[in-house]
């Protein structure tokens, strides 16, 4: 049987709640988020779980001290989605791709909106850093957590902002 627990972080973006499946991040949602489940899929409240490594990424990420997480992750999806989300995380820190350009590396440059469908399901914003890919004349385009929450994002990582940390 699948065990699915969470917990609730605060972060200079607002609370973030944490999902694991059989112990594994699977799922990271935002208050406002587009398309956020009802909270009685988050499973039973976590207080020994698999979480804490998890928090302590996010607090050296939100403190700068970290560009790139190490965790383990359970995304589930199409294989197209898992291809979109792996190529997501090797967008370096600070800097952003468009649409385009991750079909392009993909090997479909005519996927651009297969690419942005699947970066809209990323079930684990922030950690796989679906925030840094924009549009192809760099204008900033959705964002399940809202094109302010993107923004700022953004923007912190280029050190342009100075968010308190947790």
């Amino acid at each position: 049987m699948t065990s699915i627990t969470h917990t609730v972080v605060d972060s200079p973006y607002g609370p973030l709640t944490l999902v694991a499946t059989d112990g594994v991040l699977s799922r990271l949602h935002m208050v406002g988020q587009r398309h956020r489940p009802s909270d009685e899929t988050f499973g039973e409240p976590d207080t020994e779980g698999p979480f804490p490594e998890v928090v302590r990424q996010l607090r050296a990420y939100f403190a700068g001290e970290l560009t790139q997480f190490t965790l383990d992750l359970d995304l589930r999806g199409t294989p197209f989605q898992q291809r979109v989300w792996e190529r997501l995380q090797q967008i370096p820190y600070g800097e952003t791709r468009s649409y385009g350009e991750l079909a392009e590396a993909l090997g479909n440059p005519n996927a651009s909106r297969a690419v942005g469908l699947a970066n809209g399901k990323n079930p684990v914003g922030i950690i796989v850093p679906c925030h840094r890919v924009i549009g192809a004349n760099g204008s900033l385009t959705g964002y399940g957590g809202g094109l302010d929450r993107k923004q700022r994002l953004l923007a912190f990582e280029r050190g342009e902002t100075e968010d308190a940390l947790f």
